[in-house]
């Protein structure tokens, strides 16, 4: 019986110069293979016997494969964007965190729960963002801008977010952001460009950025997006702000993963165009069944498609990967204790800060007046 082959695809991504300016580098991605109709139920049954014998449970992103969002949620865990992955981690009473994602994700589980073990599908799923930021450039940049105050995005190396004074997802970042910027503070950012831009517009405050970009959400392109537009004219565009300024501009709502979800429900609409990654469209679709959710285009006459709005590091998360390290403890997710403690405490004020406004409190009250790390 031959071996299975599993395909790799080459993957480009933006890896930033001296002077601002972006050099091409390269990763890769495996794409696990399809398991058949029996292979699969079979796969899903032993997961949930696993899960429930390693007194584990499974975080599962919006972008991984549908099976995993479906599984996490019919065996009490979770389906969610980083933040919401964060909180849930850290305070569900399980040993075990299987985080279905990117590298990022399962070490900021193993961060906030460093008593716990985190396992992953695939270790080697990292992120362009992450990979684009490494650690020794960024301390430098942080140098050549002492008086400012170091914001990072969760999708970042645990080195990174030790670097920083405040970490921030995508949904609470205009929040955190406006708040320091009330308080004073001039920003470093890093590492998406766009989404660091679009916070900037949106808030006013003074800001420098590190020069990098989804793969995924830099593909989108306004112009073929306005076409789109003139054949579903009564279509809603709901956009990522990971995306180009000129995308966002067409936009009818601008926002998370999570907040693009509840758009997409409250917004008078039938028909909607979605700028993020395509993982989304399953909740999407299981959440607004009476709705029409047509896929944002990253080609056409301008472009040429690199990763077709799937991030091939979350399509790393397989079935089989995710069995094997149930039933092995394989892929654990292990982060230095001293750079855990230094990576908690941006962490830790960011979920402070979302939980005092989630209920009502003063959320500004909590920036204090720090300077660079």
């Amino acid at each position: 019986m031959s071996a299975v082959v599993i395909p790799i695809k080459d993957v480009e991504y933006e890896h930033p110069l001296p002077g601002n300016t972006c050099d091409t580098k390269h990763a890769w991605a495996r794409i696990p293979v399809e398991p058949s109709p029996s292979e699969r139920a079979a796969l899903k049954d032993k997961i949930k016997r696993l899960l429930k014998e390693r007194n584990a449970v499974m975080v599962s992103h919006y972008y991984v494969h549908p099976d995993l969002q479906d599984l996490a949620e019919e065996t009490g865990g979770i389906v969610s964007d980083s933040l919401e992955m964060a909180r849930f981690g850290r305070d569900h009473p399980a040993q075990t965190l299987v985080v279905s994602g990117v590298k990022f994700m399962g070490e900021t589980a193993k961060i906030l729960s460093p008593e716990k073990r985190v396992l992953m599908p695939d270790l080697d799923a990292t992120c362009s963002l992450d990979l684009g930021c490494p650690e020794d450039e960024f301390d430098a940049f942080c140098k050549q801008h002492p008086d400012r105050t170091v914001v990072v995005y969760a999708n970042t190396s645990a080195a990174v977010k030790a670097r920083s004074d405040w970490l921030v997802t995508s949904s609470c970042a205009l929040d955190i952001v406006g708040a320091l910027k009330a308080k004073g503070h001039k920003i470093l950012w890093a590492p998406d460009k766009h989404l660091g831009s679009y916070i900037q517009r949106e808030t006013g405050a003074d800001m420098v950025f590190w020069n990098g970009s989804c793969i995924v959400h830099d593909e989108f392109k306004a112009f073929e997006l306005h076409d789109l537009k003139k054949q579903y004219p009564n279509a809603k565009v709901l956009v990522h702000p990971e995306s180009p300024a000129d995308v966002v501009a067409l936009a009818d709502a601008v926002g998370s993963t999570s907040a693009i979800l509840k758009a997409a429900r409250e917004l008078d609409a039938k028909e909607f165009i979605v700028a993020t990654d395509n993982g989304m469209m399953h909740k999407l679709r299981t959440l607004n069944p009476g709705k029409v959710f047509i896929e944002a285009p990253t080609a056409g006459n301008s472009a040429t498609c690199k990763s077709c709005a799937h991030c091939p590091w979350m399509a790393m998360n397989g079935l089989a990967g995710l069995a094997h390290v149930l039933e092995t403890g394989a892929n654990e997710v292990l982060v230095d204790p001293a750079l855990g403690e230094r990576a908690r405490l941006p962490i830790d004020r960011m979920l402070a800060f979302t939980a005092a406004l989630k209920s009502g409190q003063p959320a500004g009250a909590l920036v204090p007046n720090i300077g660079a790390a």
